[in-house]
């Protein structure tokens, strides 16, 4: 279950469709940001064992993610370049608590709900895609996306107990909501 306050508007995939070159490599720049920061948990909590191991599994997860985008970008002739984000995942951070304990549990959620938003969007692009293979591959990152999304909610669970837990993730997902609500219309995959 994805606990996203708000849902996508329709027609969000429809209007990204005619700048999909530009969504492909925004997407292959997401992966790698994802997996930079499961790394960057790794390094800032290495004195929690029970982070390490299921952090650095999603990293190299997130990292083939990476390489297969590049591979799509690659067929279709499209150079990976840099690309400016979209101001999501910044503003979601914003919502992050300074001081520990608070700000673990506040970036295990905030990185849940990222790719619980990812994972809502990659699905709607799968839907609204002709190009079949693309679509097909879209369709195949869904599970990951949810089980990535689950497993950050699992672990700020069994650091925090349920009950902090939900009731943060409710105050992130509020704020989820507004940022993505707040972000212009571009061709991203965390923009309005």
């Amino acid at each position: 279950m994805l606990r996203l306050a708000t849902h996508t508007e329709p027609g969000w995939a429809e209007r990204l469709l005619p700048q999909l070159s530009t969504v492909l490599i925004d997407h292959a720049h997401c992966e790698k940001k994802a997996a930079s920061t499961a790394m960057n948990l790794i390094f800032r909590y290495q004195h929690d064992a029970g982070l390490m191991r299921p952090l650095s599994e999603l990293a190299r997860e997130e990292l083939r993610h990476f390489e297969q985008v590049l591979a799509l970008l690659g067929e279709r002739g499209i150079p990976f370049t840099p690309l400016q984000p979209s101001g999501y995942a910044a503003g979601l951070h914003k919502a992050v608590r300074r001081a520990e304990p608070d700000r673990l549990l506040d970036t295990l959620l905030c990185c849940a709900l990222i790719e619980a938003r990812s994972c809502e969007r990659m699905q709607l692009l799968a839907g609204a895609l002709p190009d079949e293979p693309l679509a097909r591959f879209y369709t195949s990152l869904l599970a990951s996306e949810a089980r990535h999304h689950a497993m950050y909610v699992d672990l700020a669970l069994e650091r925090f107990g349920r009950e902090a837990t939900l009731a943060r993730l409710a105050v992130l997902s509020e704020h989820e909501s507004q940022v993505i609500g707040s972000l212009p219309h571009e061709p991203r995959l965390h923009s309005q």
